[in-house]
């Protein structure tokens, strides 16, 4: 689990560096100064270069494949009315200039400039993730019928793209949106886990636990106090 600072940070990677699947507690902004890599994460596989944007929500993993020449990567706050998604500035070397003398100031000047849109994979996988993600009930078994593939060969195919497994990506899936409608929850977690697909609250207990490790009951009294 990676917690980045709430500053400006720039990231240098190496030629063909490898960056296996991880997870940031902290919604934040990865913005490309330089080089290139492929991002596969919860919003899907991005071809990433110099002025792509992604916005990254909490508590979202991807794995990251740099390219010949490498990376610089600016990691910034996310500022005020940004969401999750991928798109470009641009001019990032001016956020760079920013982001030496105040790092909110250098997220500001991210948003205001943003334009969604990115250079993303439309491969077998990616249709797969965003299948997941839009609908964690989906059945594997069903979507693997429906466009051809035989269930066992999708399960190892995905698993080379994103990291990680289809049935893994769902329950993440699944989690992270439970985790959202705690903070606005006011029935029994019992009722929660019903309404976002569990097989009952321990099942997401244990869930919400191995994402964050922390219980279901912190993330909502936060939200009562709140």
């Amino acid at each position: 689990m990676s917690a980045l600072p709430q500053i400006a940070e720039i990231a240098r990677h190496r030629a063909r560096e490898r960056l296996p699947r991880h997870r940031h507690a902290r919604a934040y902004v990865a913005l490309v100064l330089g080089g290139g890599y492929e991002e596969a994460g919860d919003q899907g596989r991005v071809a990433a270069a110099a002025g792509t944007v992604v916005i990254h929500g909490d508590w979202t993993a991807h794995r990251d494949l740099f390219g010949i020449g490498g990376a610089r990567v600016l990691n910034l706050p996310m500022a005020p009315d940004m969401v999750p998604g991928a798109g470009h500035i641009d001019d990032p070397d001016a956020a760079a200039r920013f982001a030496e003398r105040d790092a909110a100031a250098a997220a500001d000047y991210v948003r205001d400039h943003f334009r969604p849109g990115a250079a993303l994979q439309r491969d077998w996988p990616d249709l797969l993730a965003a299948a997941l993600a839009d609908d964690p009930d989906i059945a594997l078994a069903d979507w693997a019928d429906g466009v051809g593939l035989d269930p066992a060969s999708v399960s190892r195919g995905f698993m080379r793209a994103y990291g990680v497994t289809p049935k893994r990506f769902r329950l993440e899936a699944r989690t992270r949106r439970a985790l959202l409608a705690l903070a606005g929850w006011r029935g029994s977690l019992a009722a929660l886990a019903a309404d976002q697909g569990f097989a009952d609250q321990a099942h997401l207990a244990r869930s919400v636990a191995a994402m964050t490790g922390m219980p279901p009951v912190r993330f909502r009294a936060k939200s009562v106090q709140a």
